[in-house]
């Protein structure tokens, strides 16, 4: 990546679709059911990549903080007083008592509940109950929490628990170049839910490295996304991120290709497009909608869209950010979503899956339509949600639903390896990646 030059450095870059240039590692059932490999994944691959640890406006003031909980570890992002943030092992020093028991709030230093040592916003340790009766020194200035590497980029504090971890954004290169123009930094979280549920953390990174699922699983989404792999562009990027991009049309796998159905109409005429003059060639309305958009977008709100290229009006981008983060630029009014799997503390059969909607802020709206309906214009609050007994929503909920029924099937004698199509480099890649981190080569 150039943030100089704004251009994509070609070299390395694989054609995710295609296995060419790929091992072949096996995709075991193991990876999935497996204490041990989930144990081998935290020794030699989570403690060692960046995780996105918060939005920053989360953080809007000094002392502010949050924890990101990962596993057994708990970490803590603290707004500092030059307005950079900062992350810690939250445990007190003295003798491991989990510093913060909340998830957020604002304090102006952190007291440890159990013997009341006190530490300031920057780690330090300022202050100790009888601290005249400790053997050659106070321990305030010495015992200060463990500070991790913490980075921000798209709005988001990044942080690693790897003490020489690589610059932030050299670990996700070419994924800030390939979202510069998207604007993230500046976009409202309208919807932000947490979901238990009975599958391994991979899940989701295989499921959003391939659109083969989309006919079976997804089959509304006929009606407005081109699903076929000749039409759809995939790369794999050196440092094992990955990039899908998806036709924003109707796909000739459709019930009727050249009709206009409910999804597609509601699209066009959204933009005041009609729906009858795309009768017997509705695949003519992606461009026609690229254009209407650019040339109105703006005029009403959408100022966002003077940032975009034309595809980035109709198509849907797919950016799989190893291991567990994927990231989509959608056409429905500029929105990005997040989805993001981390896994259970001890059990390999089990994970939480975050689902965000980014919307960029739109003038003269308090409200703007999502995949979950409409939702208010402001940041909204983190829903907990357990699979099975609350309602996810729409294509989240039959990802879901496949993802739980696939770990029963994993864990089968009957299952030994995954037999891919070419469409799902991208799937045999992201195992093959991991197995660098486990075996280290990375």
């Amino acid at each position: 990546m150039n943030l100089v030059t704004g251009r994509l450095d070609r070299e390395g870059v694989l054609d995710g679709g295609s296995s060419e240039g790929l091992r072949g590692d096996p995709i075991t059932g193991g990876r999935y059911t497996s204490k041990a490999f989930m144990e081998r994944e935290w020794d030699h691959m989570w403690t060692r990549v960046w995780h996105l640890g918060a939005k920053l406006s989360e953080l809007p003031e000094t002392g502010d903080f949050t924890v990101h909980n990962f596993r057994h570890e708990s970490v803590l992002l603290v707004r500092q007083a030059d307005g950079s943030v900062k992350a810690f092992y939250n445990v007190c020093q003295h003798r491991g008592n989990r510093l913060v028991y909340v998830d957020e709030g604002s304090l102006p230093r952190f007291t440890c509940a159990y013997h009341g040592w006190q530490y300031a916003l920057d780690g330090e340790l300022v202050g100790v109950q009888d601290p005249d009766d400790f053997r050659g020194n106070s321990p305030c200035g010495k015992a200060n929490l463990k500070e991790l590497p913490c980075e921000t980029w798209g709005g988001f504090a990044w942080y690693s628990m790897d003490p020489d971890a690589r610059p932030l954004l050299d670990y996700l290169d070419p994924i800030p170049l390939l979202l510069a123009n998207r604007g993230i930094e500046d976009m409202v979280r309208v919807i932000w839910r947490k979901v238990e549920v009975d599958t391994n953390w991979k899940f989701a990174s295989d499921n959003f490295n391939e659109s083969y699922h989309l006919p079976t699983v997804h089959p509304q989404m006929r009606q407005n996304i081109d699903e076929d792999y000749r039409a759809t562009e995939f790369e794999m990027f050196p440092n094992g991120h990955n990039r899908m991009i998806e036709r924003g049309r109707p796909s000739m796998r459709a019930d009727s290709p050249n009709e206009v159905e409910p999804i597609w109409q509601f699209m066009l005429e959204e933009w005041g497009l009609k729906a009858e003059d795309f009768a017997g060639r509705s695949r003519e309305g992606r461009e026609a909608l690229q254009k209407v958009k650019r040339e109105r977008g703006p005029a009403i709100g959408h100022r966002y869209i003077d940032k975009l290229e034309d595809d980035e009006l109709t198509d849907y981008f797919h950016h799989t950010v190893f291991p567990n983060l994927t990231i989509t630029g959608t056409p429905v009014a500029g929105q990005v979503h997040f989805f993001r799997t981390e896994p259970h503390i001890d059990d390999p059969n089990k994970c939480t899956f975050e689902y965000w909607a980014l919307s960029p802020r739109i003038q003269g709206l308090d409200k703007v339509l999502t995949v979950a309906g409409e939702k208010p214009l402001e940041e909204a609050e983190l829903e907990h949600l357990v699979y099975g007994e609350d309602d996810v929503g729409d294509f989240v909920d039959q990802d879901l639903s496949v993802a739980v029924w696939q770990q029963k099937g994993l864990r089968s004698r009957g299952y030994s390896d995954a037999w891919l199509s070419e469409q799902e480099a991208r799937v045999r890649r992201f195992h093959e990646v991991l197995n660098d981190y486990l075996e280290g080569r990375r």
